[in-house]
């Protein structure tokens, strides 16, 4: 039956993609295809002894923002010699690491060795001259690459290898998943050809960085991180860049100086509250972004949403970034996913068949409104793995038993501890294929009855709804039509259907939020 249902589920996705052939199912599915590592779980520095599984969340992106810090990006002229440039550029510094990628016009990402080799190189570089504008004289790590003699230097370059920063198109993907023999190879594919590449992961770490210029310049101890899908291994290319402004380490220093009988301390604006404080220093960062970042454009400031912040556009890397402040519950909601990405391959292999399907089914939407979201799929594949037989993963209940003591978080009253150490967590002795789980997965939620159960990541096991107190924060996000995919298949009488009274909505409970919603719609919470 489950081979059965999978096999429905793959002609769906064939039908509306227009695959050719039968779609054929393999018990040794898994197998036939080595599966891919995310790019943000492989190994981030060159530490030979370590390997990428066994660095914990918090290594990999301190790794990552080191690196960004040492990186420059450079656009260059269409044709260009690709030895010169490096030969010139090893004349400040050791180049750790570099590539070339498209985005109206060429770039490259240059990685030094050392911090100090940026500002050598820093110091050789002009103020571009023009008569028609008046430059901002703002030195960032956004540099142009000219030939002086273009005509004569141009017939001496040659084209240098790209690195492609978007997912291949369609029509290629359905032949690549054409030449699969079984659909868990398809599902590797999948995940293979739109999973972030290193090299992406590079660029949005250097985009956070690039923000933490202007933001020193009056928070010289704050960092700017990532969070979301850019690090929890579940980013697809082309997704947005969700950072935030961390005064961490500000906080952790703030005990008053103490010598003898004296004490001292800064003086410091002050605020009536925490929000208040967000929305100035956002607006002020906005406005840096706006009026003297090179490349950032389209620079919107939303400062009375539940959660202010920044949105704009970073034309060098291509990306459209959303900022915050102190986001806590965010990052750690993004290394519990970080965890469950890197224990078992087949977890983001599922998240991503079951993403691609509600894609192309019209099931989500890119803009927010009243319909089931990426996030809520991926918590639904995560419980839905949970309850396997043997699991494979585990509860996070079962995560923070095997908390450390500097796995300890409690943030606004709430204990987000869990272990960040992957080695502490036994491997699944599940042996299950991904076709079996893919079609288990539809089976499963066309049977499972929202309108009486939630769904609870941090115990296992289904709780009845409403509930008066959960000690996680319930979430309530709409339903949607799903219609008649598959035909004698229970999913059929699955009716998510979204109707006019609160009982439309379904019970969704996350581990890690604080707040519960009362079944308001997008605009209401607003």
């Amino acid at each position: 039956m489950a081979h059965r249902a999978g096999g429905r589920a793959l002609c769906l996705l064939r039908g509306r993609l227009r695959l050719p052939g039968p779609a054929r199912l393999g018990s040794s599915g898994a197998a036939v295809q080595r599966a891919p590592q995310a790019a943000g779980a492989e190994e981030a520095g060159e530490d030979a002894g370590i390997s990428a599984r066994k660095k914990t969340f918090t290594e990999v992106q301190t790794e990552r923002l080191e690196q960004a810090e040492q990186t420059v990006l450079i656009k260059c002229p269409p044709k260009i010699n690709e030895k010169k440039l490096l030969q010139y550029l090893s004349s400040h510094g050791n180049i750790k690491s570099h590539f070339f990628f498209e985005n109206h016009g060429i770039h490259a990402l240059v990685e030094f060795s050392e911090k100090n080799s940026i500002a050598s190189l820093q110091d050789a570089i002009g103020i571009p001259s023009t008569a028609e504008h008046y430059v901002v004289p703002f030195k960032s790590r956004l540099f142009t690459f000219k030939l002086k003699n273009p005509v004569s230097q141009a017939a001496e370059e040659t084209p240098v290898h790209l690195s492609p920063q978007s997912h291949i198109p369609v029509n290629e993907l359905i032949q690549k998943l054409c030449c699969a023999d079984s659909i868990s190879t398809q599902m590797y594919i999948l995940l293979n050809e739109y999973q972030l590449t290193e090299e992406n992961i590079k660029l949005r770490f250097l985009a956070c960085s690039l923000v933490r210029d202007f933001a020193r310049a009056f928070f010289p101890d704050s960092t700017v991180k990532p969070f979301g899908s850019s690090v929890n291994t579940f980013g697809k290319l082309g997704c947005d860049v969700d950072m935030f402004l961390d005064f961490h380490d500000i906080q952790k220093h703030a005990t008053m100086m103490k010598k003898g009988p004296f004490e001292m301390e800064y003086q410091m604006k002050r605020l009536p509250s925490e929000r208040l404080a967000t929305q100035k220093i956002l607006s002020v960062i906005g406005d840096c972004l706006d009026n003297f970042g090179p490349g950032c454009s389209s620079v919107q400031k939303i400062l009375h949403a539940r959660c202010p912040l920044v949105k704009f556009s970073h034309q060098p890397t291509g990306f459209q970034c959303d900022l915050s402040v102190s986001n806590s519950i965010a990052i750690r909601s993004s290394e519990l996913l970080y965890i469950y990405g890197c224990l078992d391959s087949r977890v983001r292999a599922l998240v991503f068949s079951v993403r691609c399907w509600a894609r192309v089914h019209g099931l989500t939407n890119s803009v927010p409104g009243t319909w089931i979201t990426n996030f809520s799929l991926t918590m639904m594949v995560m419980f839905f793995l949970q309850k396997r037989s043997p699991p494979i993963i585990p509860t996070l209940n079962q995560l923070k038993e095997l908390a450390g003591e500097k796995d300890k978080h409690v943030i606004g009253g709430y204990d987000c501890s869990f272990v960040s150490d992957l080695s502490k967590i036994k491997p699944t002795k599940n042996t299950e294929t991904l076709d079996v789980l893919l079609g288990d997965f539809f089976e499963y939620f066309g049977n499972f009855d929202f309108r009486k159960n939630s769904i609870n990541l941090r115990k296992d096991g289904r709780f009845q709804c409403p509930v008066a107190v959960w000690t996680p924060v319930c979430f309530l996000f709409p339903a949607c039509v799903l219609l008649d995919y598959w035909p004698k298949s229970p999913f059929c009488h699955c009716q998510l259907i979204l109707e006019t009274d609160s009982l439309s909505w379904r019970n969704f409970c996350l581990p890690l939020s604080l707040k519960k919603t009362q079944g308001k719609t997008h605009r209401e919470r607003k």
